[in-house]
């Protein structure tokens, strides 16, 4: 049996079929929901670090800030999932898939924070002065007027992060989950394949195809924010 026979094979056959919907479906949902804490986190821990420079009060908020992103960006996400996964959530009947999500999602965090940070500070500081001489307190003036600027600059750089969490997702098989890449290799191994090549490149036409698309419509965004500016 030839290549093309091979990788044919992965889609008319039901069972090697359905184990790489199984392997997408795992990585689309984990990318998801971790890319979803992953902003909400950095977000969070931006506008936190950010307030520590007006607020005394938020001194001990932006030190534990400081903290979790140094400890996150400096030790290997396979490591952060290795010990959510036989450490923190080592629950008899936890699904694995949500410590994933969480694992993922407190890495994303900590990148996603700060390139916000960094756009916030690219805002010219004349727009917050303008905000509180207008009587806007500091939280509307970040809310409303500095952080929506910021978004839009660094857009491109949160896509990077989204783009990267699609394929890190790709380590989950190490703590039992079944994603696009594992599920490819168990294709492989079965017994009317024998061979791994075929079913590793159906997975990688998937992985370009999900990336394509979230590209694209990262794009899409960039402009229509382009168009608004410009209007």
């Amino acid at each position: 049996m030839n290549f093309f026979e091979r990788f044919l094979q992965v889609f008319t056959v039901e069972k090697y079929m359905l184990t790489i919907a199984e392997g997408i479906r795992n990585s689309i949902v984990i990318t998801a929901c971790a890319a979803a804490i992953g902003l909400f986190l950095g977000l969070l821990v931006a506008f936190i670090k950010i307030a520590a420079k007006h607020f005394p009060a938020m001194k001990v908020p932006a030190a534990i800030c400081n903290v979790y992103i140094t400890v996150v960006r400096g030790t290997p996400v396979a490591l952060q999932l290795f010990i959510m996964a036989f450490s923190v959530f080592a629950i008899r009947g936890f699904p694995l898939i949500i410590t994933a999500i969480i694992t993922f999602g407190l890495n994303s965090g900590a990148y996603v924070a700060e390139n916000i940070r960094a756009g916030i500070q690219s805002i010219d500081v004349g727009q917050t002065e303008a905000g509180r001489s207008l009587g806007l307190g500091f939280g509307t003036t970040m809310g409303r007027v500095v952080i929506p600027q910021a978004i839009r600059n660094v857009i491109p750089a949160i896509g990077n992060e989204l783009i990267a969490l699609l394929k890190e997702t790709s380590i989950v098989s190490m703590v039992g989950l079944i994603d696009l890449t594992f599920s490819a290799k168990i294709v492989g191994s079965g017994q009317n394949m024998s061979d791994y090549f075929a079913p590793m490149c159906v997975a990688a036409m998937f992985y370009l195809a999900m990336v394509y698309i979230i590209a694209t419509v990262l794009k899409l965004i960039e402009r229509r924010l382009g168009k608004s500016d410009r209007s």
